[in-house]
């Protein structure tokens, strides 16, 4: 429209100082241009179209899905634009010409994520208007923690073969828990004889004993301002997350019994340990409302808030961050505390980016500053966790894609050992 309007207008113009004979004609450019664009708005004016669009099931954090929209009627050009929500990641526009489109978005947030409006652009037959209206539709995108592998029977299998599989004998025979009573033949170990229970039947009897069951695992939280920490996309505490609820299912299939606490700036969660798939259910359900929070972790009220609610000696796992040996001094301090009584494995999260940063050549003289601050941010974080380690505690530091796979080999490898 705005060219045909500077043509209109050129004509006019050159009409006008042509001489008086054409200047009568100096309006007809614009007689034209209005009776095209009438003619234009007549053969294109929009028809009511109809947005549909296809329900998502739960979508696991970190990972792409895809929207699938369907526009009637469509229009040769037409293309779309979504306002995508804080939790999710899609382009910007796409195209509509065939009427039907599959978006492709990926997921970075917890939490239920509505879309309110789409804007849609398309010319007019005659290229002199372009129409974005704005439609409205209803879509809800739940993102939830991600259980793939759960979902996928890689935990399932690798705990029951480990613990009722290839090695079945650190469950039953090297135990301390009495499993039953059998008959003693050559070549079991003469300590499993049971004298007084022999002596009774007249007959060699051996006890047999298996690894103790039931025990509690507490999953911690810590859901403070540096969680929220990016690394490979998504939140420090959505990584926490996955790796806790694997080891969860982990327990879970071990016959143990798993709970959840979760804090920041105050306890904000606890969940008693619970058997089976039913206090799976629920961790994963309370593990997705837990909110992204800006306050700074109070680690000696969250420590002695756990300690108090768990009297019986517990296998206790903390999923926490810190900047250096300062920020990190009072969690420390807290975290012997609660090791006197329980058994207490620290996961962190090592960024991969700082890592690389370190070991790359430096361009420039800001590139030696920086890698030099990052060393020293790296230097501290290793005396945190070997002072973690000198203290008894096990220590898991690894990327966000090893942890679940380290901290469920740690759980079965404290479980063989029964060290809780």
């Amino acid at each position: 429209m705005l060219v045909a309007a500077c043509v209109a207008l050129g004509l006019s113009l050159i009409a006008v100082v042509a001489g008086d004979a054409t200047r009568p004609a100096a309006g007809w450019p614009w007689v034209l241009l209005g009776l095209l664009a009438a003619c234009d708005l007549l053969l294109s004016w929009p028809r009511r179209r109809v947005v549909t669009v296809e329900p998502l099931s739960d979508v696991f954090v970190g990972e792409e899905n895809q929207i699938e929209l369907t526009v009637n009627p469509a229009a040769p050009d037409m293309r779309g634009e979504l306002d995508w929500p804080d939790g999710l990641r899609g382009p910007k526009d796409f195209n509509l010409s065939e009427g039907r489109v599959q978006i492709p978005f990926r997921a970075t947030r917890r939490g239920t994520w509505v879309f309110a409006n789409l804007w849609l652009t398309w010319s007019s037959r005659l290229r002199l208007f372009e129409f974005v209206p704005k439609m409205g539709f209803d879509l809800q995108v739940a993102v939830v923690p991600n259980i793939r592998r759960v979902q996928s029977g890689e935990i399932s299998t690798t705990v029951q073969s480990r613990l009722f599989g290839v090695k079945e004998n650190r469950v039953i025979g090297e135990g301390t828990e009495f499993h039953q009573l059998r008959d003693f033949v050559p070549g079991m170990d003469a300590k499993s004889i049971d004298w007084k229970r022999s002596a009774r039947h007249r007959s060699l009897v051996a006890k047999e004993v298996r690894a103790e069951r039931n025990h509690h695992v507490i999953i911690a939280l810590d859901n403070g301002y540096q969680m929220r920490e990016e690394i490979a996309d998504l939140p420090k505490i959505d990584h926490a997350i996955t790796a806790a609820l694997a080891t969860a299912w982990a327990a879970a299939i071990g016959g143990d019994l798993v709970g959840l606490y979760a804090y920041d700036a105050q306890p904000r969660l606890f969940l008693p340990p619970e058997p089976g798939r039913t206090a799976f259910a629920r961790l994963r359900s309370r593990t997705a409302e837990l909110s992204y929070e800006s306050v700074e972790t109070n680690h000696t009220l969250a420590m002695t808030e756990l300690n108090a609610r768990t009297p019986k000696r517990s296998l206790i796992i903390v999923f926490s961050d810190f900047v250096d040996t300062i920020s990190a001094e009072l969690m420390v301090e807290n975290v012997s505390v609660l090791a006197k009584r329980h058994l207490i494995v620290f996961v962190a999260l090592r960024d991969p980016i700082l890592e690389a940063q370190v070991n790359r050549a430096p361009q420039d003289m800001n590139g030696v500053a920086e890698t030099v601050s990052t060393g020293q941010l790296l230097h501290e974080r290793r005396l945190v966790l070997e002072r973690l380690h000198q203290l008894g505690i096990t220590v898991i530091d690894a990327e966000p894609g090893e942890i679940s796979t380290r901290l469920i080999s740690t759980y079965l490898e404290i479980k063989a050992r029964e060290m809780i």
